[in-house]
């Protein structure tokens, strides 16, 4: 395992001096703001890469450096416009910076920073915004990763912007700083972390608000994962966000923007009634790099190991009648039986040895070719296909395997385990969001079983379908859906819809409840919102919902990544 640090074009190292990170959660979305400073103690001028993961479905929206006196802003261009402009200034001895997403692999971006002289210190800005993913617990994930894993090309790959090595973070003399805000219409119930925090503390009566810092001290060798709770989860709410006065109403960014949230729990009775089938076929990683050990800890058990078990509770929960198999996968990949088998005691007999038995010896990471096989494979009539993958996440070709998934899902659902610290979020996100399912990640510290009951759970209960929202707004206020429509919304599973408003209204005043401008078919109320809506006439546009400060547009940002 190789963790994400600043190395020279040589790839030695260059330790960073300090790490802050500024987290801004507002109900189901997080804003990002990374600060890290470094200084070249070197003699001679350098020119740095620094290679660090973000969320396969992240929105950056700001990305600065700034060298003594100088800052740079950065532009969005054409990729190989930007790197072409890269080189011609950098080999006229000025300072620059570039930027890139890696073709591959969305979730891994490279910062070359250019030209640094001797004694020279420079501070990198970066800000993201990207959604927060539920989990078994009802609890938002938030991850920032310390690791970056070697990602496995497949044969024939020419994309080597991602083929980089670095330094453990525990070699690394720097510490990080940490602080995360968090509002919602609903209260906040509890923020739980895998790492020492300070208390939390509410900063109004209702308990909507809220901030917790990283006790002091962290050194950033781990994984950082926040867990945010809110009361009534699941009731569906609705987030306004105010557009820029700077931009031009009737646009993207000059109108505001609403995000309706829709997390369903139906009832008891309603589920119990249907009839459990299903074909489960599950698609075991056994690369090398499987026999890493869970947390980066040696008191671990190794990745394969915890996959094993979390494969072997998963096949011994099925319901009786309903059909199994089970690929596993490496350079090469194999199967138990030719096609799916009805589960029984006799036929759970030979896979249970079988699994017992699986190493982490199949060499690399193509993932791309038992998913083309399964997927040539029939379906059973009346048993609906749910595929469930455990997987590091080590591929370098993540994006030709999510269209994949993608291209099928209307044959299945994609369930995914991203086993270990340093799973692409790309990946094991990107499967799940393309085929429908769930994406669960598996550390050291986790307790097992909450987690892996939840996506047989999920692949269980049936789907409600022929969906739509009715936008039951005030005279002179329209709206435009931003996102694709939900064809189907399943037990547990959060979907968040996202619209822009345009128009004006005047009548409603300040403190009026969000169900005046926004409600269901059923005229239930969706959210309740601090401030009101008030005209141009009366001060300004909407005002965002969640904070009196103005805004960062973290709405707009996610809405547009979604495109």
């Amino acid at each position: 395992m190789n963790c994400c640090g600043l190395l020279t074009a040589q790839k030695e190292p260059v330790p960073l001096k300090s790490v802050e990170v500024k987290l801004e959660v507002r109900a189901n979305v997080a804003t990002v703001v990374s600060t890290l400073n470094y200084e070249n103690k070197e003699d001679k001028p350098l020119e740095a890469v620094f290679v660090f993961p973000l969320p396969g479905d992240a929105a950056v929206c700001h990305f600065s450096a700034k060298i003594g006196q100088t800052e740079i802003v950065a532009e969005v261009k054409e990729k190989q416009k930007a790197r072409e402009e890269y080189d011609d200034t950098l080999s006229s001895g000025q300072q620059v910076f570039l930027l890139e997403e890696s073709d591959q692999s969305p979730d891994i971006f490279s910062l070359s920073v250019g030209s640094l002289r001797p004694g020279e210190s420079a501070s990198i800005r970066l800000e993201y915004v990207t959604e927060l993913a539920v989990q078994a617990d009802e609890g938002l994930r938030f991850c920032l990763p310390a690791v970056l894993n070697p990602r496995y090309q497949p044969w024939g790959s020419k994309d080597v912007c991602i083929q980089v090595t670095s330094v453990p973070a525990s070699l690394v003399p720097y510490s990080l700083s940490f602080s995360a805000r968090v509002s919602s219409p609903r209260p906040v119930s509890k923020v739980e972390c895998n790492c020492p925090l300070d208390a939390l503390q509410y900063l109004n009566t209702e308990q909507t608000q809220a901030t917790v810092k990283l006790a002091a001290g962290h050194k950033f060798d781990r994984n950082v994962e926040l867990l945010i709770y809110y009361k009534d989860a699941h009731q569906p709410t609705a987030v306004v966000e105010a557009g820029q006065a700077s931009a031009k109403p009737g646009t993207l960014m000059g109108d505001p923007v609403v995000m309706l949230s829709l997390y369903p729990e139906f009832p008891q009775a309603v589920m119990s009634s249907v009839a459990l089938c299903g074909e489960f076929v599950f698609l075991l990683g056994r690369s090398g790099s499987m026999d890493a050990r869970m947390n980066n800890s040696e008191s671990h058990q190794t990745r394969i190991g915890s996959a094993r078990d979390t494969l072997l509770l998963l096949l011994k929960s099925l319901p009786m009648g309903c059909y199994f198999n089970i690929y596993s996968f490496g350079s090469c990949h194999e199967h138990i039986f030719p096609k799916s088998v009805e589960y029984s005691q006799k036929t759970l007999e030979e896979p249970l040895k079988k699994i017992e038995e699986m190493d982490a010896d199949l060499g690399g990471t193509e993932i791309l070719m038992p998913l083309k096989h399964i997927y040539s494979q029939p379906c059973i009539p009346s048993q609906p296909r749910q595929l469930i993958v455990f997987t590091d996440g080590e591929v370098g070709n993540t994006k030709e395997v999510i269209n994949l998934v993608k291209k099928n899902s209307g044959s299945h659902r994609c369930f995914s385990f991203g086993i270990g610290e340093g799973a692409s979020s790309a990946l094991i996100n990107g499967l799940a969001k393309e085929g429908g399912g769930h994406a669960q990640f598996k550390t050291g510290t986790d307790r097992m079983q909450p987690k892996v009951m939840q996506s047989p759970r999920f692949a269980l209960h049936p789907a409600v379908v022929d969906i739509s929202v009715k936008w039951d707004l005030q005279k002179g206020v329209s709206v435009t859906a931003l996102s694709p429509p939900i064809t189907a919304l399943f037990q547990g599973q959060r979907s968040l819809v996202y619209a822009q408003l345009t128009g004006k209204n005047n009548s409603p005043q300040a403190g009026c409840s969000e169900s005046d401008l926004l409600s269901g078919d059923g005229g239930e109320r969706i959210a309740q919102r601090r401030g009101g809506w008030r005209s141009e006439e009366e001060g300004g546009g909407a005002q965002c919902p969640i904070r009196s400060e103005q805004c960062l547009h973290c709405l707009h940002c996610c809405q547009q990544r979604q495109r």
